[in-house]
């Protein structure tokens, strides 16, 4: 990691970019600690400890929602209509879907369309937001609790949305990274700290009589850490190797003989996209529920989808699984490279090109999906169970198996670009 950090620095494209992504972090974080007009955000620190829905989206927006700052929405509203958007497109909505096979034009079109979109869950999720909190912290909360307060609240909590949405593209476009998935990074590893506070209340603070079993407590769980770190990494570094062979074929007056190669697929070919899917889908329905205060149905949505029940832990495996075979097809259309061997004058050993090939392809990818997808889901939620058996309530909501995953995933792919690009402008040169 510190070679390609170095090789990164020297190069002097590469240095641009990195300082620029450091610089539109910057401005993000600087966006955190800006307040929304008329609202006493005193009022919520200590909630995010008492609901463990609040607890678990003050993390992913990086602390911001317990200061109500501009950026307390943090970019999940883009998330839900970028996944809204992409299921629409797999033949729903029959436009859509033609947009997605124009090429840099059409998916144009479909960028435009999602950022329509995350203006108008920003303003559904501000106004839930909003009157969530009026409802559980009472009067005093908004500072003037007119219409007009209301409507300036929403919209300005809105364009922080927008704004970091805007952010992110110009990190995919200009800096290192995928903007959307390393702000994520950056504002789950900005609540890393409360983690020593919160571990030392729970185990020290609540037995301080047992020095010895509590020094054993903590080295299980930094050793648990470290396990599934080394897990997570073994994983997504993993990769199926299909032998492919080519055979000779003459270009003008030279003939190029047979050659034996291979078809790299990545064990985790979806990455961290279906875990970050799950977690901003299973937050609508909370979100829908704040806007019926004292309705038992929209009670029992919140207590249901809370980040601590086993209902939620459960859909939210179901969702990852789901999510990885439906990414991992788009990552990897087994038509388009059955069709790219077959002109290429390739074919896997022992399967006949055309149709057969892409069967194939189809059988390595469903099983590869399903163990990545098993994989990913119970690396989610299984940091929730073991919060259940220590006791440990308060790490769950800033250091959950979802948190672990994106933090390792966004890092592994960033390093994975940085190091790529790297070798590309060394072949450069090596060539000039």
């Amino acid at each position: 990691m510190l070679h390609t950090l170095g090789g990164v620095w020297k190069a002097k494209d590469l240095r641009k970019r990195l300082l620029f992504t450091l610089m539109i972090l910057a401005i993000y974080r600087i966006g955190v600690v800006i307040p929304v007009p008329g609202v006493n955000a005193t009022m919520l620190q200590g909630l995010a400890a008492k609901n463990a829905f609040v607890g678990l989206l003050n993390t992913f927006s990086g602390g911001a929602l317990t200061k109500f700052s501009i950026m307390s929405m943090s970019i999940y509203p883009y998330v839900t209509a970028s996944i809204i958007v992409q299921l629409l497109s797999m033949g729903v909505i029959r436009r859509w879907e033609e947009w997605t096979k124009e090429g840099e034009q059409g998916q144009a079109k479909i960028t435009q369309w999602t950022r329509y979109l995350t203006v108008g869950l920003g303003l559904l999720q501000s106004a839930a937001l909003t009157f969530s909190f009026s409802r559980e912290l009472g009067n005093g909360f908004i500072t003037d609790p007119s219409l007009i307060t209301f409507i300036i609240i929403g919209l300005t909590l809105t364009a922080g949305t927008t704004f970091l949405m805007w952010l992110g593209e110009q990190i995919t476009d200009k800096g290192v990274g995928n903007g959307v998935s390393v702000i994520i990074f950056v504002s789950i590893l900005s609540q890393l700290e409360q983690i020593i506070p919160v571990v030392y209340s729970n185990i020290f603070v609540a037995h301080p009589n047992s020095l010895l079993l509590n020094i054993i407590k903590v080295a299980i769980i930094l050793v648990a850490i470290i396990a599934m770190i080394i897990f997570i990494i073994f994983v997504q570094q993993g990769v199926r190797k299909i032998p492919v062979q080519y055979t000779a074929k003459q270009l003008g007056n030279a003939m190029y003989g047979a050659q034996n190669s291979h078809l790299p697929i990545k064990v985790n070919a979806a990455g961290m996209i279906p875990v970050i899917f799950a977690s901003s889908l299973l937050f609508l329905p909370t979100i829908i529920g704040q806007f019926f205060p004292g309705n038992p149905v929209a009670d029992w949505v919140t207590t249901t989808f809370s980040p601590t029940s086993w209902v939620y832990a459960a859909l939210e495996f179901l969702l990852i699984v789901a999510f990885t075979f439906f990414y991992t097809f788009v990552q990897l259309n087994p038509s388009q490279l059955a069709e790219q061997l077959q002109k290429n004058s390739g074919y896997i050993t022992g399967v006949r090109p055309g149709k057969p090939t892409e069967e194939y392809l189809v059988r390595v990818m469903n099983r590869l999906s399903l163990v990545s997808g098993v994989f990913l889901g119970l690396v989610a939620v299984l940091p929730l169970a073991f919060v259940w058996m220590t006791g440990l309530t308060g790490v769950s909501y800033y250091f959950s198996g979802t948190s672990l995953l994106i933090v390792i995933g966004v890092a592994l792919d960033t390093l994975r670009q940085l190091e790529g690009q790297r070798l590309n402008r060394s072949y450069k040169g090596f060539i000039r």
